[in-house]
């Protein structure tokens, strides 16, 4: 078995070690520094006897090193050193996981871990329910709290049958060893962790949770900063969200009402541009073209589904429809009822002279373009077309 210096002393960067056994590029070490990855933290990476170490993992009870390109033998004595700006970012980053989620914890009892992934690009939780930014403030402000008080993070072994398990966060049944590693933050946090941590809150620096987005089935994944990211990310946000008030000529005290307020317009001009868009398609006169009706028109609105119903009715009626909805971009439809008009056909051949895309079936076909300066000369092309059919 691999001497595992991480667990004794998470500080270790640098060690000699015995190569004791090679396997192509892997190489495994009487003894090693390098972290395998583990309780949702990535593996160390580094340098063995000047190669680069780009993996480390378990595999059969051993801690075994990638090391492409080395030339080891068995027996060779070898210095290693591990990426210790890399390591000692990922200690912060796990010590601060387990800080926030006690933090949340606090503000959510019902709350419960799913994922956690801490690497240097990304920091994230996932809990399998929504919590509200009123309550992540209060527990960023708690965490940075037992940040600057310097807590003590400390690392202990406690037996599966040890009655106290009952006080520590842990899910026994995803443990298969007797033992368990409990990583305790002083007066705060108590929980089963197999990764490696800081020796004090203080070296964390800060908390700064930058978002929070859906993780699917799994509930919501939590992003976290640390240390100058944290407070660079804080203050960025800061600005921009200051940035903002000031455009809209409002105070920071009284932002959330007056976003409240624009959404409620906003819905409202939504709601009153649908109802003028449908007025607006049942007034169409329809163009006889081959003895078929032919409706067409352009309308400024992105509510696809409203041009869909529209054309779908018409065309159940034996017509044809040619609409187009004027957005942040040019939405197109084409729909018939009389098959000579192959909609598919027409608006693939029709968008892909103004550089869009369309598809669909032959009796209805729909797609978009970019340039919203087009709208007037695609119609154009698709009544061509039409007439062009019937």
């Amino acid at each position: 078995m691999t001497d595992e210096l991480f667990k004794d002393d998470a500080y270790v960067s640098e060690f000699e070690a015995e190569i004791t056994s090679v396997d192509g590029d892997y190489v495994t070490l009487g003894g090693t520094a390098f972290y395998p990855g583990g309780g949702g933290q990535v593996c160390d990476t580094g340098i063995i006897g000047g190669v680069k170490v780009v993996e480390v993992k378990e595999a059969d009870g051993e801690i075994v090193h990638k090391v492409p390109g080395h030339r080891f033998s068995v027996g060779d004595r070898i210095w290693c050193s591990v990426d210790w700006d890399r390591r000692y970012d990922l200690m912060k980053g796990h010590t601060a996981e387990h800080l926030l989620f006690n933090s949340l914890h606090r503000q959510d009892p019902e709350l419960n871990i799913v994922k956690i992934f801490i690497s240097p690009e990304s920091k994230y939780v996932i809990v399998d329910r929504d919590i509200g930014w009123d309550k992540i403030s209060v527990a960023v402000r708690f965490a940075n709290k037992v940040i600057l008080e310097n807590h003590s993070v400390r690392r202990s072994v406690m037996s599966k049958d040890d009655p106290d398990i009952s006080k520590i966060r842990v899910k026994l049944d995803r443990i298969e060893e007797d033992e368990i590693s409990v990583v305790e933050i002083e007066d705060v946090d108590l929980a089963a962790c197999c990764g490696i941590h800081v020796m004090e809150t203080e070296e964390i620096g800060a908390i700064f949770v930058s978002k929070k987005t859906s993780a699917g089935r799994d509930g919501v994944e939590i992003h976290f900063e640390i240390g100058e990211k944290a407070v660079d990310e804080s203050m960025s946000l800061a600005t921009s969200c200051l940035s903002i008030i000031d455009g809209l000529g409002s105070k920071p005290s009284d932002i959330e009402r007056t976003i409240s307020n624009m959404k409620h317009e906003l819905e409202s001009c939504k709601r009153m541009l649908k109802e003028s868009t449908i007025s607006m398609i049942r007034t169409l006169k329809p163009v006889n073209v081959g003895g078929v009706d032919v409706y067409a028109g352009i309308f400024h609105t992105s509510d696809r589904s409203v041009l869909t119903d529209a054309a779908e009715r018409y065309k159940e009626d034996g017509a044809v429809a040619a609409f187009i909805g004027v957005g942040d971009n040019l939405t197109v439809l084409l729909a018939s009822g009389d098959k000579r008009v192959d909609c598919k056909k027409l608006i693939s051949e029709t968008l892909s002279e103004f550089g869009g895309r369309g598809g669909g079936k032959p009796d209805f076909a729909q797609g978009g373009v970019a340039d919203t300066a087009m709208k007037e000369r695609i119609l154009e092309s698709l009544m061509k077309g039409i007439e062009h059919s019937l």
